[in-house]
């Protein structure tokens, strides 16, 4: 008897923890949707269903919750302009494959042989694209309130700096409960969407098209994002003494992302990857039991269908959004150029400084390279001419009295 309320003790600590776990993951998991226009209980709905599938296909063994990914905004509001959504969330879905087949080239090949295609020297760019691209979108939508914007942002920074333990890992949310709550007092809030809303509701689900220029354009995208999976399972592993990478292995992992990703483009969901918030939380608290991201998966899932809760996300003010934005993504800017330090990456050397500078100069600067109906643009461009410039370029030092 004793020992069955102890078990009860046990599961409902952590349904508790599975709970929490989702609260952390929460604002990030909702603020994809809401920047690329689609329905957060759809980024619910998905983002549990994919923690689920990864958790089946890695055997229940590894601690991850898989969220919206930020890495994936800018291409999708850009492809959504030039081949629109569903065509997009076509391309989304053939990303989460190439996902499938790196996880085959691991498993037969080996970690280093991916690790040779997509150096540390691309990888860091990539990720500051990724940021800087998004610079002037935060800005336009802060733009439209600065006061509500501003008090966003030094609510998140105060809880990033001066923030305890778990408190800190909830930038997002406590910058936009902060912000929110004045709104209210500054009669800046429309209540009608939350009022209209009933309390059960299906996720606005749509179906994806195959495009073949949709596609070309998503697929450079994944490269970031896979690397992160990566990192992420060697930072996971660290935390909670488990060789993750061994048992039950990358391949597993990435295949279960790529899965995960497919799965939620059929519904038109953002893509699922690991991301920051819910890796920090589980490096922080050391959590072991896989069992508590199953719960945060499934209580997800339970949400997406309260469509109170939609409502209420959408009734969020722009400039709160935009002022979580001038954070979240000048810090992802700062992950990129913490990813070349980390990796000593030496910028004196003429063929680094090279690729890095090509790089930023054709994500950022908006050049295009069109074949048809096939486009190249952003991260997806500077993608592939940093590949292009590592195979291509010496390794040696270049004497300008040479040339």
């Amino acid at each position: 008897m004793v020992i069955k309320k102890d078990q009860e003790l046990n599961t409902f600590k952590k349904s508790i923890l599975g709970i929490q776990m989702l609260f952390v993951a929460f604002g990030a998991l909702v603020l994809v949707p809401l920047l690329i226009g689609i329905d957060p209980s759809v980024a619910l709905f998905t983002a549990g269903c994919g923690t689920l599938i990864f958790h089946l296909i890695t055997k229940g063994k590894v601690p991850v919750f898989l969220g919206s990914s930020f890495v994936f905004i800018v291409p999708i509001i850009e492809g959504g302009v030039l081949f629109g959504l569903p065509g997009v969330f076509g391309g989304l879905i053939v990303s989460g494959l190439v996902f499938v087949i790196v996880s085959l080239v691991i498993r037969q090949k080996g970690l280093e042989f991916v690790q040779r295609i997509f150096p540390p020297i691309i990888v860091g760019p990539v990720i500051m694209i990724i940021g800087l691209s998004l610079a002037s979108t935060g800005i336009e939508m802060a733009s439209s309130n600065w006061v509500l914007a501003l008090i966003t942002l030094l609510t998140a920074i105060i809880i990033v700096v001066f923030g305890k333990k778990s408190i800190k890992l909830l930038p997002v949310i406590g910058g936009i409960t902060v912000a929110y709550i004045i709104a209210i007092i500054l009669n800046k809030v429309d209540f009608t969407l939350i009022k209209e809303a009933a309390w059960f509701s299906v996720p606005q689900f749509f179906l994806p098209s195959f495009n073949l220029g949709a596609i070309l354009f998503m697929l450079p995208i994944a490269i970031a994002p896979m690397i992160e999976h990566i990192g992420d399972m060697y930072a996971i592993s660290s935390a909670v003494k488990k060789n993750f990478v061994k048992d039950p292995g990358i391949h597993r992992t990435l295949l279960g992302d790529g899965i995960a990703t497919m799965f939620a483009g059929f519904l038109g969901g953002p893509p699922n990857t690991t991301y920051s918030e819910v890796t920090g939380a589980i490096i922080l608290t050391k959590l072991k039991d896989p069992s508590i991201l199953r719960i945060a998966a499934v209580t997800a899932i339970v949400f997406s269908f309260v469509g109170k809760i939609s409502g209420f996300l959408q009734t969020i003010p722009s400039s709160i959004l935009g002022g979580i934005m001038i954070l979240l993504f000048g810090m992802i800017t700062v992950v990129g150029i913490k990813s070349l330090s980390e990796n000593k990456i030496n910028l004196d050397k003429t063929k680094n400084m090279i690729i890095v500078s090509v790089m930023l100069i054709f994500g950022v600067g908006g050049a295009v390279i069109s074949f048809g109906t096939f486009s190249l643009i952003g991260v997806g461009l500077a993608s592939v001419v940093g590949i292009v410039l590592n195979l291509i370029l010496p390794n040696k030092e270049i004497n300008l009295k040479d040339l």
